[in-house]
């Protein structure tokens, strides 16, 4: 291991699902693991795959059949229970069922815990550690020890605390992780604790952080100076309570301050675009005062500093803003993400000059959609489409005329609301109206169009809508607000996203629809 190499382990899909407000479905999970693999993660954690958990036990199931590049899923999970064998806790077995190549489980470290909670013996405790994690290495290649509570152990107990990293070592486990699980800690005796016990130990240490004191970041980077080697997070900060360690805070941190390595640079630049669309996928406004990717982390409004940047960047910024995916804004200027737009056109266009006048009209179209609403992080299909329409290479496959849905409920109270669309389309010069019933408003519309269109392109039974999400843009407005709709769309080959944005929820809906049968026809060459 080189000792610039510092691995991170992502832990959005389980400590980040714990935050209020935020529940992911299958294919989310899915999709934020596929990003993370994308980005160079080496551990994502996906969840606690024990039979009251349908849904990470399918993630593993589904996880196992992707071709992952650099993210390894670890499944995570407890030490067995008192009193019994390693090998007959269901809960073990249910780790190693899920046939991942890390598993993670956490422990009790300090001893308030070990007797007040799960009402045991020190003794016993430690025989738990050490049969867990001996049973979990016989059955799986990396085995991770959370100790949980563990800076809170050191300081009631100190020596009981060492006594179960021990343990965890002799049951064989290849990385020891330090927990903040309380979030209480401070930077200083956080380092200081931590390279005691790096120096202790002859076993990989991590850091788990969580932002009581919000010290978790702080926390998280003095312990790597300290000699720890993972760090635990989750992006955009995530997390129980008030969160846990933001990766996105991290990562520059450790790789464009300190010097170490975690992603690498490229990716590095990426990670506004990562934040942005793991919001997106949580439904979540987005915090335009995050560190280092939020939208007011390189803004300027103050005359003084709008001219200092401008004559010297580093007047007024600690680091350029593109090294992380962002770009300079000032109030009531139209200089705002320029650089940042021109990069996502280039993942289509490597050429694109941004004084083209065709890119610079793309510029204005596309900072005047995001003032309506629009965000295209979550929603690249609708991105692409409108990057081919205003360059002038794309023809519509079909236009809409007009469409019309209604809900219905019969006199019988117990029977459910129907929804039926009719629709108007205009499609290789034939007119055609058609009608659809549907699950609820979207669906109708859905199998209205499809009606339609699948005679010309059958292409497009291929493929299906997975997820449908809606936000609300601005609260204060009430039930007159803008709502942002992404859609989730994916055929055999990929998966896509688009976006819709509209006072009115149908309208957002339709928009977002027709744009994902467009980018299917696009990408199939049809348009």
């Amino acid at each position: 291991m080189a000792k610039d190499k510092v691995f991170l382990y992502d832990t959005t899909l389980r400590d980040g699902s714990q935050s209020r407000s935020i529940s992911f479905s299958l294919e989310d999970k899915l999709n934020i693991l596929r990003k993370l693999d994308d980005m160079g993660f080496d551990y994502v954690e996906g969840g606690w795959p024990n039979p009251t958990h349908e849904l990470d036990r399918l993630f593993f199931e589904e996880a196992a059949r992707m071709d992952l590049k650099h993210a390894r899923p670890a499944a995570f999970g407890s030490t067995r229970r008192p009193g019994i064998k390693a090998s007959e806790d269901g809960l073990l077995q249910a780790l190693v069922d899920a046939k991942s190549p890390v598993i993670t489980i956490f422990g009790k470290t300090w001893d308030l815990h070990v007797t007040k909670v799960i009402r045991t013996t020190l003794e016993e405790n430690l025989a738990m550690i050490t049969d867990s994690v001996a049973f979990l290495k016989d059955n799986c290649g990396e085995v991770m020890y959370d100790a949980e509570h563990f800076f809170d152990g050191w300081k009631n107990n100190r020596d009981y605390s060492l006594k179960t990293l021990e343990a965890a070592v002799k049951g064989g486990a290849d990385w020891l992780i330090l927990c903040d699980t309380n979030g209480g800690m401070m930077p200083d005796e956080t380092a200081a604790i931590t390279e005691e016990v790096c120096k202790a130990f002859d076993v990989k240490i991590g850091i788990h952080g969580h932002n009581d004191t919000a010290c978790a970041v702080a926390n998280s980077l003095v312990s790597v100076q300290a000699g720890a080697r993972q760090v635990q997070g989750t992006i955009n900060g995530f997390g129980e309570r008030c969160g846990n360690t933001d990766l996105t805070a991290v990562i520059p941190g450790l790789e464009l301050k300190y010097g170490y390595e975690t992603i690498g640079k490229k990716r590095v630049s990426q990670l506004v675009s990562l934040s942005r669309y793991v919001d997106e996928v949580a439904n979540q406004h987005a915090n335009p005062r995050r560190p280092y990717v939020g939208a007011y982390a390189f803004a300027h409004k103050a005359g003084a500093h709008i001219d200092g940047v401008l004559k010297e960047p580093t007047s007024f910024e600690h680091m350029p803003p593109e090294t992380v995916g962002n770009a300079r804004s000032f109030t009531l200027s139209d200089q705002a993400g320029g650089s940042l737009i021109v990069s996502k056109i280039a993942k289509y266009f490597p050429n694109v000059d941004k004084k083209d006048p065709l890119v610079r009209a793309l510029l204005v179209k596309v900072k005047e959609m995001e003032a309506e609403g629009y965000q295209f992080e979550a929603g690249e299909g609708s991105f692409r489409l409108l990057v081919e329409k205003e360059l002038g290479r794309y023809t519509e496959p079909f236009s809409c005329e007009g469409f019309r849905v209604y809900e219905e409920q019969s006199a019988v109270r117990t029977k459910e609301l129907s929804a039926e669309a009719t629709i108007k389309v205009i499609c290789k010069g034939e007119e055609f109206h058609t009608a659809a019933e549907g699950d609820g408003p979207v669906n109708a519309m859905d199998n209205a169009i499809r009606k339609a269109l699948t005679n010309f392109y059958p292409g497009l039974s291929t493929m299906g809508l997975v997820d449908y999400k809606v936000l609300v843009i601005n609260g204060a407005d009430g039930t007159s607000a803008k709502v942002r709709v992404i859609i989730e769309s994916a055929d055999e080959e990929e998966s896509w996203g688009t976006v819709g944005v509209s006072t009115n929820i149908i309208e957002a809906s339709w928009i977002a629809l027709v744009d994902a049968l467009n980018y299917k026809l696009l990408k199939d060459g049809l348009a």
